[in-house]
Parts: C-alpha cells; structure tokens; sequence
C-alpha cells in the first residue's frame, strides 16, 4: 500500500503542475469554454496590446460594462460596449464566459444572463472561443476551425466605426449595421441619434433622431472623387483612405489609414447628434477633431427636447424657454438634453377652477427657428390668431405673418438668434402668473416722478462732470502710446474706446477682435481672449516678452489688459484686414503679382525673425491666410504669433479646434513626432498654393474645373514636376505674371510640404531662396499627396 502511494503521489503532482502550467500559458488575447472573465483586475489583450477587453465604468456613473477600448493610449476610450442596454452593479459577481450553448454570454451576480452573442445552430460537438483581435474586432469562431466566424463585434458597432469596420445594410436580410449615439455622457445605452446607410439602397447615409427624422444626409456617393458629396471634409484628407462598396449583397462604407503612418483614429456619433472623425495626438493626449457633420451643434434636429431652445453663442448649447424648467437636471448636467423643459406654472385652462385665474399670456420670442408641424388658418389679423391659439388649450405657441400658424403640444427643434426663412417671432402661451403683475398706484408713481426729477437733474450735472474729468484723465493715460512704450490699459478705457466692443473685425481661435480708436485718433485692435486660467502675473510676464519682439513684418503689439477674469491684446490696426479678406471675399480689385509675391516674401521675413532671429525660438502653429493682415501699404504682418508661449499647456485646445484650419495640419501634429518651427513651414507651404491660385485648397471654384481634383496641392505638385506651373496661376491674372517668379513660389511651396520635416527648408532658406539669391531644384512629389 505505501508503495502505492509512493507512485501515485508524483503522478498527482505532476497533473497539477501541468494544470497550472496551462493556466499560466493560456493565452490572454482568448476566453475559451474553461477561462472567463471576471472583475476589473482582469482583462483581454489583443495580440499586438492595442486593444484591451474587461469592465468598464463610464466617469460619473455607478455601472459597469463589457466593452472594448483603446489600449495603448491614457484616456480609457470605449469602441464598443456590449451591455449597454443592461449595465451591471457589480462586476466582481459578474463573469464574461461561453455557455454550454456555445455562446459569449455576460451574467451578473445572480447569474443570470444580460447579455448574449445569441447565435443560433452552433454545432456543439465543436468548442468555440471568442478572441480579441489587433483591430478591435471579437470574434466567437470554432476551435478547431478559427475562419468559421460565428459572430464579430464589428457587424454590432455601438457608436464607433474603427477602420476596416462596415457601416452598411445587407440586402438579403435587410439588417442595417448602424451607430447608435450613446444617451449622455455618463450612460452609453442606446441614445435617440443614429446613423446609418440609405435602407433604400442609394449611396448616401442619414444621421436620425429617434429612428423616424432625418436631419442630414452626407450626399450620394462620388466614385471619382472617393467622397461623400455633401462632406467635402474628405476632399483634404491626407491620412484616411474611403471606400463604398455596392453589390448584390450588401451595400456599405468603410475607411482604412493610408500605409506609412502609425495613429490611432476613431469614427463616432456623439451623443449630442454629430459624426466626428477623431485622431488620438500623444504630444497634447488628447482626440483631435478632424471633421464633424452637421458642423453646428443646432442643426441637429431636436437636441434640446420639448420647449428647450439651441444657441450656438452659448454653453451649454440647450436652455429652456421663459416659464420653464428643466425635466432633469441631472440628465441636463451630463449632456442629455431629450428629456426638455416642462412649466412652472400650469395653463389657465388646465386649472381646477379656471374663473379665479387669469387668463393666460403670450410671451414674444424674437428671432426663433419655428418648431415642425405647425398648423395653419386663415385669419384677418394677427388678434384674431392669438384668439384662436387661446381658445384651445393645447396650443402652445403662435407666429402671424400673413398666416396664423399655431403649435400644439411640446414645441421641438427651436433655435435663439435665427435669422433664416423658417423663422421670426414666436409668440409662447404661459400662465399669467410668469408675467410681472404688480401694478402701482398712479398716484405714487407722479409723487416718484415729482421728486426723482430733480434727483436725476442733479445727478446728471454730477455725472457729466465726473466724465469730463475721467475722459480727461483717460487721454492722458493713453497718449503714452505714441512713445511706443507696452502700455496696460484699464478694462474701461478699452471699452470707451472701442464702443464698448461694438466693431467687430473678426474671430479666430483665441477670441473676438474689436477696432478701436485712441485720443490721438491712433486705430487699433483689441483682442478679447478666451479660456484663459494664467493668474495675472505669469499673463503679464508672458506677455512683456511679446512686447519687445519688434519686426516690420510682425503685428506690433501696442498694449494690454489684465483685470479680474479678463485678458485682453491691443494691437496696431491693419487698414486691409486679413490675406483670407483679400484672397476669398473681396470685392475690390484682384491682388497682382507683384503683391503676393512681396506678401509671400514679407511673411517668411516675419516667421524666419520668430524662428531664428529671437532670444527663444517662437513657433507660430497656426499659419494660415487669416493670420497674416495687410496694412495701408499691403505689407503682410504675421499676427497671433507668441500664443503657443502664452498659453502654455492650455495651447492644445487650438489643436483641438483645428478643423478651423483643415489642410494646414502638418503631419507630425498627427503622428505625435515632436513639433519643430518645420510644423510652420508645412502651413507656410499650403497657405503659398492658395496664394498661387487665389482659391482656397479645397475649394470648387477656378481651379477644380480644370484640375479634376479636390486638393489643388496635389494638382500643383503633379504640374511643377510636369513643367506647366502657367496653368496654376490665379486666372483672375490672365497670366500676368513672371514665369520664373512663378515657378520659384511653387517650388518653394512644394518644398515646405513634404512629410518629411528634415527634407523642408528652413525659413531662413525660404527668404533667400524667394529673394533670388539661394536656387531650388524642382522637388519630389510628396507621399501623402
């Protein structure tokens, strides 16, 4: 007997060590029908680490989920959560497992089932295993035989369309493989927004709200141009490659990244209604918007939800109308707006005794997009609507222009400051209560007005002395400007001299510019930052700096503002507005020759003085059209330079607006290689083409009608290197140009473009090189291009 034991101890070791030994090489990418997933502390990784797999729990929510997300980057980014209907309390009770049916199935704590692949005839004698691949696709396939896919995650997307994943509609089944939008910030159950492809077969797609209105449609299809005609977004795209596919069974669109670069992307429907594509940049970690659809936030139909109004001057973008309040407060914080405001005050006709209440009132909203599905009747006046909306107690709201139109019910799709054709002044039905109905004596009143009179005699005596003496005082602080010192301006001064910012000249990134005019008649341009957090003294040292970078082709900064949350710029006034005014929207005489090219000539004089010439090296980052302003000579000044020095961290939130500034972006803004001064000289390049041609790069006009494409650089380079630079001119110059002068900027431009950066001059070399004195060879095509 106790050589028997002596045997078959060995032989239970060594079972056990095997055991654990498979359990230790088990594979962490696979969950087979003997491992599961359970807790946070485990989780799937895709083969190559880009993608994981385990519970995940949105910011501000108490529910966890099975989804996929992002692996390799620092901001936990879901691309597909499969309960997202059913969330769970508890994810250490919870386990992700193949049933005995063969299915990927998720219990919760009781045990029970929340969620299934739900895949029907799986033959059982064959085990299955689900695996998480490198492209964020899960796949429950046979053991033995990996190509026999049962079900994918990338025929079920949520929200999100990784590259190689389908957006499209199968034929033969009739099954539509769409994005659902998540409900809020916080919860990622089914939301009321989607997007999906034509169910009726044509080429195009439709954002959705609740599954019956469609909002907006990307256009058919363009076989030639590889775009959607109504996104012409995809036209500048240097990174992404696009593809439709129509045939017998199945119609669909998918994306890929072009070979050669290395980033992460992501294509979504947020939960506020638009499409965006997404790059994920290292340098700022942060998503990176390259396109949305719609592009304003208020034309997506229905955001705000019964009687809430969109503003796109305003966060957050929804509010509820006068006498309303929101449905949830709760649901309004984290962004879901679908639940909409409802009354303080009930209707007079909804009272229980409706004779010892006033009647109801109208309230004048002026400038509003109408909500659908008004009513119409004939009526002889504008007194005669109101009756009729008064007489009926579930109208809601009335507009009387030639016809009474009258709403019922909740009033949806409103929009603040419409000016278009589908609006004008909404009168809104509230209970006379919202109105104030104090009423004072008549008597009080003439007593009130009696003496008040002489108070305000009085006090406007007072007041026109004080602002004598002010406006005195504030001419003497200010004449100090035409000694050329770097003055601090007080906030007042600035608004009595601007009108109180009544001139607007224009808004970029940074805030709204305003003119101004000094005591000495000296015009100006005041800047009114926004979003910045510098405390008063690091925004002053910051800019004190700026102050003493003098260049004649550089925008003199004349002085500044630093009062409470304020942070204002003052600047030398530019008579001829911006190179974008004169390029694109003007209506003066065309620019000649000889000025673009002195203007090409004095903007790489400017940013070769930030990038060469200053104590520490400047770079601008946002080169483009609209920065560079002409004074009353048309002597470019490069302006906002400084700004990436002045915000310091808070400068990636321009990156994060860049779709202002499509087709400038260098690449390795995209690759998260580090940003040198060649960053600028890649946009100086693209900004030269459209000083060539006078059209933006991606526009329609001029050149695209005998270039056939969308990207006028791509037709230039392919030109230059065939020798016809004459064809890239502006044909607003009838050729009026020097062929050798023309053929120099369009080298140089192309020079500035390629992917490259150590292959683009400097812009030192640029300056020579413009000036004559360096030559350029004719340059390789660029990749990307």
């Amino acid at each position: 007997m106790a050589s028997m034991r002596g045997n078959l101890l060995p032989s239970s070791i060594l079972s056990l060590c095997l055991l654990s030994l498979l359990s230790v090489c088990k594979s962490t990418d696979t969950i087979t029908s003997i491992s599961s997933l359970s807790g946070t502390n485990q989780k799937l990784t895709s083969a190559q680490g880009k993608f994981a797999l385990g519970f995940y729990q949105p910011p501000n929510s108490s529910y966890w989920y099975i989804a996929i997300w992002f692996n390799t980057i620092s901001l936990q980014t879901p691309v597909f959560i499969a309960n997202r209907n059913a969330p769970l309390t508890d994810p250490a009770t919870s386990q992700l497992t193949i049933s005995s049916d063969g299915n990927l199935v998720l219990l919760n704590g009781f045990k029970t089932e929340v969620w299934s692949t739900n895949v029907t005839g799986i033959n059982l004698s064959n085990k299955t295993q689900a695996v998480l691949e490198d492209n964020g696709n899960l796949v429950l396939s046979y053991v033995s035989n990996t190509s026999d896919v049962l079900w994918q995650s990338i025929d079920n997307p949520t929200d999100t369309l990784l590259p190689g994943s389908k957006l499209g509609l199968n034929k033969t089944t009739g099954i539509s493989q769409r994005l659902i939008a998540w409900k809020s910030l916080a919860d990622p159950a089914e939301g009321i927004f989607s997007l999906e492809l034509d169910p009726n077969g044509s080429s195009q797609y439709f954002i959705q709200w609740n599954k019956t209105e469609g909002y907006w449609t990307s256009g058919p299809w363009s076989e030639t141009q590889k775009i959607f005609s109504l996104i012409p977004e995809m036209t500048e795209e240097y990174v992404y490659n696009y593809k439709y596919v129509s045939n017998s069974q199945e119609n669909y669109f998918t994306y890929s990244i072009k070979p050669g670069i290395n980033l992460t992307s992501r294509f979504i429907i947020n939960h506020n209604g638009q499409i965006n594509q997404q790059t994920w940049v290292d340098t700022i970690q942060q998503w990176v918007l390259f396109w949305s659809q719609p592009r304003q936030t208020c034309e997506v139909y229905g955001l705000c939800g019964p009687y809430g109004s969109c503003n796109v001057n305003k966060l957050p973008y929804c509010n509820c109308l006068q006498g309303f309040t929101q449905q949830s407060k709760n649901d309004y914080s984290l962004e879901d707006y679908s639940g909409g405001c409802v009354r303080k005050t009930k209707l007079q006709c909804e009272s229980s005794d409706p004779t010892k209440v006033q009647q109801d009132k109208f309230y004048v909203l002026y400038n509003m997009r109408f909500p659908d599905n008004s009513k119409s009747m004939q009526v002889n006046s504008a007194e005669e609507c109101e009756s009729a909306c008064l007489n009926n107690c579930s109208c809601s709201a009335y507009s009387y222009k030639s016809v009474c139109n009258l709403w019922h019910g909740g009033l949806m799709n409103l929009q603040d400051g419409y000016t278009s054709s589908n609006g004008g002044t909404l009168y809104l039905r509230l209970a006379a209560s919202e109105f104030s109905a104090s009423k004072r004596n008549k008597r009080l009143i003439i007593g009130l007005v009696a003496g008040g009179i002489v108070a305000i005699l009085f006090c406007i005596i007072v007041i026109l002395v004080v602002m004598k003496r002010k406006r005195d005082l504030r001419s003497a602080r200010m004449l100090k400007v035409s000694q050329g010192t770097l003055i601090a301006f007080r906030y007042d001064d600035l608004q009595f001299v601007t009108k109180n910012f009544s001139e607007k000249l224009g808004a970029g990134a940074f805030g709204s510019v305003y003119k101004g005019l000094l005591p000495d008649s000296t015009a100006i341009a005041v800047k009114k930052l926004d979003g910045f957090h510098q405390g008063e003294k690091q925004f002053r040292a910051e800019v004190s700096t700026i102050g003493t970078i003098q260049h004649v082709n550089l925008v003199r900064l004349i002085g500044f503002c630093s009062e409470a949350s304020y942070r204002i710029l003052v600047y030398e006034y530019m008579p001829n507005s911006s190179l974008e005014t004169q390029l694109f929207n003007s209506r003066d005489a065309v620019l000649n020759w000889s000025t673009r090219y002195q203007i090409a000539l004095g903007t790489a004089r400017g940013l070769a003085y930030l990038h060469e010439k200053c104590v520490d090296c400047i770079i601008h980052c946002d080169i483009k059209p609209e920065n560079i302003l002409l004074d009353d000579n048309f002597v470019p000044k490069v302006s906002d330079f400084g700004f990436s020095k002045l915000l310091g961290c808070d400068f990636s939130r321009v990156l994060t607006t860049m779709r202002g500034a499509r087709g400038y972006l260098a690449p390795e803004w995209i690759t998260g290689a580090p940003i040198t001064p060649k960053a600028d000289v890649f946009n100086y390049g693209v900004m030269l083409f459209e000083l060539i041609s006078g059209h933006r790069n991606n526009s329609d006009q001029g050149y695209s009608k005998i270039s056939g494409s969308g990207f006028f650089p791509t037709f230039a380079a392919t030109k230059l290197i065939e020798g016809d630079v004459q064809t890239l001119l502006d044909h607003n110059l009838n050729g009026e140009a020097p062929i050798e002068e023309l053929e120099r900027v369009c080298k140089v431009a192309c020079w500035c473009i390629q992917d490259d950066e150590t292959t683009r001059p400097t812009m030192g070399q640029v300056v020579q090189i413009l000036e004559g004195i360096l030559e350029v060879n004719t340059p390789p095509m660029p990749v990307l291009l």
